[in-house]
This record gives structure tokens, sequence and C-alpha cells, in this order.
């Protein structure tokens, strides 16, 4: 071949791949305008858009961070995680808790969230949504609703549950963390990211651990998606917010505050500490982890070659660029580290008396 055709050859093999490029970067930036206004990048996601007005109205008040967005984001986790990569369990991220709850409900993990699929059935019934797409929807636009939080990823199109999932594949707090551990490996997760997975407890609240005092926050700022949890649960305990040791509760900093006992081991056993300390006060990287971990906990069981992209329905949450701080007369001497390998970051104290941290309203 002559040097002249292996030139033409070259140029014509540049000017394929360069009209390849271009034509994949086009799709990827292409945009749709919607019938309602909004841009989405695939026509498929524009259905959702009148969805999550209605899902913001008549599930969480309007657009608030409160107990049904909690509550909606710990539902799609105990539907999502009834799976196992090795097989012979539930369907994952399939909505089987919501179209399947009178057998679901009956499982002793999953106490105290008959409230949330109580309120989220007769919505569901009204869109025209699979039980998948609709769990998962409702928890990535409740999380939206909460300051800090990262803006999930929503993937649409799955298929009706075809059963429930099994008992005994949820995690409880009397767990111990080999068993934790050992049940989030079985559903294809790292210990990192079931540590990561833990960042909702940030906006989260118990209402059966100790049944007196629903409602009750595991942190000082339940409404704001911040670190605040994970220093927290490092701080020395020293008395229970209800009525006395309850199993899967263990001795609390601050009166109206309940520490779960798989948290605090979690946060000093050796395997997760330093993943658990390096949180604190590191907002990006908690938001990160979260949103990944949550990504991939929203697709388990399913098909991810047939489900559309859909995330930029999702509302984007207001940012936190605050840093965290000990609640009032609490300092470093009052942490309990077992990770020696980090230091710890220098936090402020918030000034004034101790707290009482208020029940989450609604509860």
């Amino acid at each position: 071949m002559t040097f002249s055709c292996i030139l033409a050859s070259l140029v014509l093999a540049f000017a394929t791949a360069h009209s390849v490029l271009a034509a994949a970067t086009t799709a990827s930036n292409r945009h749709v305008k919607c019938p309602t206004g909004q841009v989405t990048s695939n026509a498929a996601c524009c259905a959702l858009f009148p969805m999550v007005d209605k899902i913001q109205q008549d599930l969480f008040d309007g657009g608030e961070c409160g107990e049904e967005a909690h509550s909606a984001l710990r539902l799609s986790f105990h539907d999502a995680i009834g799976f196992s990569i090795h097989g012979g369990k539930g369907g994952g991220a399939d909505g089987s808790i919501l179209v399947f709850n009178s057998t679901e409900l009956q499982f002793h993990a999953n106490g105290g969230i008959d409230d949330i699929t109580a309120r989220q059935f007769p919505v569901f019934q009204e869109l025209n949504l699979t039980a998948g797409d609709f769990v998962h929807l409702a928890a990535a636009v409740g999380t939206a609703n909460c300051p800090g939080a990262p803006r999930l990823k929503y993937m649409f199109g799955r298929p009706p549950p075809k059963g429930p999932a099994h008992d005994l594949t949820v995690p409880e707090p009397t767990d111990s963390v080999t068993s934790i551990l050992t049940r989030f490996a079985d559903a294809g997760f790292s210990p990192k990211e079931a540590i990561a997975l833990l960042s909702s407890h940030t906006i989260a609240a118990a209402d059966v651990v100790d049944p007196t005092i629903p409602g009750t926050p595991f942190d000082s700022t339940v409404g704001t998606f911040d670190t605040q949890v994970f220093l927290e649960v490092l701080l020395k305990g020293s008395l229970f917010p209800g009525n006395g040791s309850q199993p899967g509760e263990v001795l609390s900093p601050l009166h109206g505050e309940l520490r779960l006992q798989s948290d605090f081991a979690l946060s000093r056993d050796p395997r997760t500490a330093c993943f658990w300390q390096s949180m604190v006060n590191n907002q990006k990287s908690m938001m990160n982890q979260f949103h990944d971990a949550m990504a991939k906990m929203q697709v388990l069981g399913q098909d991810t070659s047939r489900l559309i992209d859909c995330s930029d329905v999702v509302p984007v949450p207001k940012p936190f660029n605050q840093n965290i701080k000990f609640p009032a007369s609490f300092s470093k001497k009052d942490l309990q580290l077992t990770c020696k390998q980090i230091p710890f970051p220098n936090l402020a104290t918030v000034r004034g008396p101790a707290p009482t941290i208020a029940p989450v309203p609604g509860s």
C-alpha cells in the first residue's frame, strides 16, 4: 500500500471515529422539553414530573423533611435488602413490601413501617407506576426534601413484584456486627457500603425500639442530612431516653436521643470504625458514599439494561455547607474512639446547657 493510500485510510478512520464521538456526545447532551415545561434527558421520564408533584403534596406535606420522608427512605431499604446475590431470597428493589404488605409487615424487622405503607398505598394506587418504581421514587423525592442530602439516582421501569421477600433478610439493631456485615455481603455490599447506607440515620427516628417514646431521633439535627449522627454515636452514653434499657438500644449521650446497639457496635468495631470516624464533618464524602450505595441498592435484583435513568425528575436538595459541632456541654473528652489511624477533626461546641432532643413531629 502506498503512503498516500495509508494516509487516506487514516484520514477516513479519524473522520469516522470523530463522527461516532460527535454522535455519542450529541446523544448524551440531548434534552427533551416535557409538556409540563420541565426538561429531561429522556422523553419517557416526562410522565414522572406530575407524579413527583403529587407525591410531594400527598405524602410529604408539600416538600418537608418530616416523618414521612424519613420513613419513605427506610421503606425503600427494607424493600430492596430482601435479596441475595446467591439467589433463593426476594426480588430486591421490586416494591414487594408494598404489594405483599400483609406478609412482609409481619416480619419482626419491619416493625414500625406499617404507617408509611398505609400512607403510600392509596397514592400508589392513583399513579400508573409499578410498586418498585413508586417505592424508590418516593424515597428519592422524600430524601431530596432534607437539606444536605445528595440528589439520589432514580432508575425507571421495574416490572411488578412476583412475590414477597423472605423473612430474616433485614439487619436488626440486636444483630452482631458479623451478622450485619454478612447479611450486607450476601446482598452484594462491602462493609464500607454498609456504613455509607447508615448515613440515612441522620434523618431517622425510632418508633418501636422503645414504644413508649415513638419518633425518637438518632441525632440532634434530624431535619438535616448531615454527619452529626456519626459524631454523636461516638460520644459516651449516660442515659436511656425512655422506659429503661430495651433490646437493640444502648446508653445515649443526650436526653431525647436514642442510640441503636448496632450503630454503637459498628462505630467501634475494627472492621468499620475508621470508615465510620472518617465521615465526621466530611459532608461531601458522606453525600457521595451514600449516593453511590443507594444507587446500587435501588436496582438490586433488577435488569438494569431495561431501566431508564430518570434521575433528573428528582428535586435538587438544599445544600448544607456548615461544620457540625459537638452538642452543648460535650467535647473531645467525651469521645470513645477505637480508630487510631486517622486524626479526629477539630470541632467547636454548641453554646449552652446540654440539650433535650424533641421527638420527630407526626410520629
